[in-house]
């Protein structure tokens, strides 16, 4: 009721104001006269310095009345004027015809018929009673004036603006699409979902996905296929054996039996890392712990390394790149695993098996293009010389003689080898690699006014020969419920202004596969058109803690929205939200493209306080174990609405809701510390920050603003804000690294990775080529985000200078 009273005040006072201007500009008009038509003085109306002179005060008056503040008045028409002054409709004088005419105001005011009434009054009978009355309307003219500013004021800072209307209205329709989202519903997609895994391929779940996609509304849902070389387990599990008693071992620790193959099923052959070398090898082992430069210097220092086998945890640093200096060292197998030190205490894992993946992305033997009909292929059955075998904690103890307990007074003791043991073991691998169609189902809902701009949501399904947890029906259960939303409010009339490309990727567990062949396939119109991508690749990790990862860019909009549903809720945690090295198809979009990128996903906080990269592990997760975290899935809907809410503002919002400013504080940020070599970095990042605020400010605010919005210049302001991380993308990394630089190893350091990773490489070569080379690769990404903040301003300088 307030501001409904508000707003009725704001519009009599805007009419009182009406009023006295058109009084105070009769009153003008009656001055003219007055100085014109005195007695015996008529032939000044054919004099032209006084026609000027009238002509003059005029053009004030309607200056004044333009001064911000008055432009939504207008003056009442000459029609009306004589209607009011009927005493001057009689008169018939010749027309004045000015001089001069300011700025060509007149010439407009002269094609109108009656447009000499407004300077034509009767002559007054006595000079006494003209200058009274002159005196008087002076007086009244300037109290009214004054009034009318106040007035206007208060009138202008008190009424409703335009904007916030705007965006109450856009915030109330996103509530009314999310609030159709329910956690039953998605329960039943997901139990639906998890009863197609058992197929002999992933035929029927991606023609479920697409014809539940379609009968929902979704527009041109397609399959998109490609045929790829997939590492799949052989007819065998491998095995591990200790060479001193002849025992031989499956990688989840049972002995070697039929009986023990037949009670595991599938289980042990899935027990592998796809794309490692095969064979046999009996070498010593070495037990590396995390496979860091200060292990193997350590190692290197009291052990011949070459062709050994390695006793690696996973963990700490990415599995390719610890992969890739045991390689360098000389070894030849590799034996690992998760110490269970390294889980949460409620996480008993010590039997389970678990898969990894040494492929860094998309069909091996299209590395970099396409895996289209009539593309080269190139033999690459296997992508690293190392014999690499993942087994169970429990077999490590048996390896190294340990007991299983390992837990004293509640501190958990790592599992290792003492150095002064020598234990021979034998590990035998068997894969077997075939080319497979792997399977991407992708769907549109167009775009209203930007059509050609994407906003990219990803999920993913069961591939087959693959491993089989039931992640992936969480992923794919709440990317249907949001469709469902969403198109429930396009049935009654509504479409975003950008396009929603809806993706359901095949091949994940092999190395992302399909998102990586799909962004290679159709790379030019990616890089030109997508604005964001909305990763939903494991949403349910855990049930205590809420963890988002997202761009620099979008972090502020991330935890705007965490804020805002936290305020819906009881119990409220800290925002967790960060830029780090994530699992899952995000990656390719990550770093190639340098899109910027959102993930929710719940995460169980002790998770989050161990060591970083467990995630590559791929544990069997049954059903059952998603719904003992989620029972009633309300954490599911949680992830579904706010991935949801999001994904509208993106594709909605006139000006992309990025922050540029953001990117300049995350760069500052990781060349805190003390770090050597990095004086010239500071110094041109704060130039950085400096055309950050710059560009922020002067383009950015105003733009936000719907009074000064002007669609070219709003387009061209999205064009840059859609770009900003390309510039952070390098050439070269080492292996396992993200290319985009933005992103940290873990929420743990906050360094650029190709830093620390140089300098630790320093550590086994005593070299400092490696950091030079990677303070080069981060100077020249500062160096081009300035260069590109700075072209961005002077782009829109040109079209203002251009217009004037």
């Amino acid at each position: 009721m307030k501001q409904v009273y508000l707003t009725h005040l704001c519009k009599v006072l805007i009419d009182v104001l009406h009023s006295f201007l058109k009084s105070s500009k009769k009153m003008a008009y009656q001055k003219v006269n007055a100085d014109q038509r005195a007695p015996g003085h008529s032939q000044y109306l054919d004099n032209d310095d006084l026609q000027a002179t009238a002509l003059d005060l005029e053009w004030d008056m309607e200056k004044e009345l333009e001064e911000p503040g008055f432009d939504q008045f207008q003056l009442d028409s000459a029609e009306n004027q004589n209607l009011e002054n009927p005493e001057t409709a009689d008169l018939n004088l010749d027309s004045i015809q000015p001089a001069t005419s300011p700025k060509g105001r007149f010439q407009r005011l002269q094609e109108e018929s009656d447009y000499v009434t407004r300077y034509t009054r009767s002559a007054p009978k006595s000079n006494p009673c003209n200058f009274c009355r002159l005196l008087k309307i002076l007086c009244t003219a300037t109290v009214l004036f004054i009034l009318g500013i106040l007035i206007g004021y208060y009138a202008h800072k008190n009424c409703p603006s335009n904007a916030t209307t705007s965006g109450t209205l856009d915030l109330h329709l996103y509530q009314e699409i999310l609030k159709t989202i329910q956690a039953e519903d998605i329960k039943k997609s997901f139990r639906n979902l998890v009863q197609l895994y058992k197929s002999e391929d992933d035929t029927e779940i991606s023609k479920k996905i697409k014809s539940h996609w379609t009968s929902l509304g979704l527009e041109d849902v397609q399959f998109v296929n490609y045929s790829v070389l997939l590492n799949l387990p052989g007819p065998s599990a491998s095995s591990v054996s200790l060479s001193s008693s002849g025992q031989c071992f499956h990688p989840n620790g049972q002995p070697c039996s039929e009986e023990a193959r037949k009670h595991s099923g599938q289980d042990l052959l899935y027990s592998y890392a796809a794309y490692s070398a095969k064979g046999t090898l009996e070498a010593e082992l070495i037990d590396v712990s995390y496979g860091n430069a200060d292990d193997l210097k350590r190692i290197q220092k009291m052990k011949n390394t070459t062709n050994k086998i390695a006793l690696l945890k996973l963990g700490k640093l990415p599995l390719l790149y610890k992969l890739s200096l045991l390689e360098k060292a000389g070894f030849g197998g590799v034996l690992l695993y998760i110490d269970p030190c390294d889980l949460p205490k409620t996480a008993n894992l010590s039997y389970d098996t678990f898969m990894v993946s040494l492929n860094p992305g998309g069909d091996p033997s299209t590395p970099g293009y396409p895996s289209v009909d009539g593309s080269f292929r190139q033999n690459r059955s296997n992508l690293t010389s190392l014999l690499v075998q993942p087994i169970s904690a429990s077999l490590v103890a048996k390896l190294i003689s340990s007991p299983n307990s390992r837990t004293k007074n509640s501190i958990c003791s790592p599992l290792e080898l003492p150095n002064n043991d020598q234990r021979i073991v034998s590990m035998q691998i068997q894969t077997v690699t075939k080319f497979k169609t792997v399977t991407n189902v992708v769907g549109y809902l167009k775009g209203l006014t930007s059509p050609d701009r994407y906003i990219i949501v990803g999920s993913r399904h069961h591939t087959a020969y693959s491993y089989y947890g039931q992640e992936w029906a969480s992923s794919t259960a709440i990317i249907t419920a949001f469709i469902r939303a969403l198109m429930l409010r396009v049935k009654r009339g509504w479409r975003p202004d950008r396009t929603i490309v809806f993706c359901s990727w095949g091949g994940t567990a092999f190395g992302n596969i399909g998102s990586y062949e799909w962004g290679e396939d159709f790379r030019k119109v990616l890089q030109r058109n997508v604005v964001a991508y909305i990763s939903l690749h494991s949403p349910i990790r855990g049930n205590s803690s809420l963890y988002s990862v997202a761009s620099p860019s979008l972090q502020q909009l991330v935890v705007e929205k965490n804020n805002f549903n936290c305020s819906r809720r009881a119990k409220c945690q800290e925002t967790n939200v960060s830029s780090v090295q994530i699992e899952g198809d995000a990656d390719y979009f990550i770093n190639h493209l340098g899109i910027p990128t959102v993930q929710f996903a719940y995460e169980d906080i002790t998770a989050l306080e161990g060591p970083s990269f467990l995630s590559e592990a791929l544990f069997l997760k049954r059903a059952t174990k998603i719904e003992e975290m989620d029972p009633f899935f309300h954490l599911h809907e949680t992830i579904t609405k706010l991935s949801g809410e999001v994904i509208l503002q993106i594709a909605n919002e006139p000006v992309l809701p990025f922050n540029a400013l953001d990117i300049a504080i995350e760069v500052q940020n990781s060349l805190k510390g003390d770090q050597p070599y990095t004086h010239q970095l500071l110094a041109l990042a704060s130039r950085l920050r400096e055309s950050a605020e710059l560009f922020q400010s002067d383009e950015m605010r105003p733009a936000n603003d719907p009074k000064e919005r002007i669609p070219i210049r709003v387009r061209m302001l999205n064009d840059i804000l859609q770009d900003m991380e390309k510039s952070f993308l390098v050439e070269q990394v080492p292996p396992g690294f993200y290319r985009n630089i933005l992103y940290h190893l873990d929420g743990k350091t906050s360094q650029f990775s190709i830093l620390l990773e140089a300098w630790e490489h320093c550590k086994l070569l005593s070299s400092n080529e490696t950091i030079q080379e990677a303070l080069s690769e981060v100077l020249n990404s500062i160096n081009s985000a300035q260069v590109y903040f700075k072209a961005g301003l002077d782009v829109f300088d040109s079209v203002l200078v251009g217009k004037n």
